[in-house]
């Protein structure tokens, strides 16, 4: 190779290894294994927590609806009999 086409290589490999040096520097710390793991498992018993207050108003839902319709049907009973 060329002592010219060397010197250009080198400045270019240089050049790379500088920009990798900065881009390190600019990048946000890596966040450790423990740490994922840790907020992870945050997030699943956020999750969880929110599955079971779900689970509580759909069963609190369905509890009034029957007590609705028992109504209504206690209503229409009522009705019913008025009439004949």
């Amino acid at each position: 190779m060329p002592k010219g086409a060397e010197a250009t290589e080198n400045i270019m490999t240089s050049s790379i290894s500088i920009l990798r040096v900065g881009e390190q520097g600019s990048v946000a710390p890596e966040v450790s294994s423990e740490e994922r793991l840790h907020e992870g498992v945050i997030r699943d018993l956020e999750r969880q927590s929110r599955k079971l207050e779900n689970i509580r108003l759909l069963q609190e839902q369905i509890t009034l609806t029957k007590q609705l319709e028992a109504e209504r049907d206690k209503m229409l009973m009522e009705k019913g009999s008025h009439q004949s």
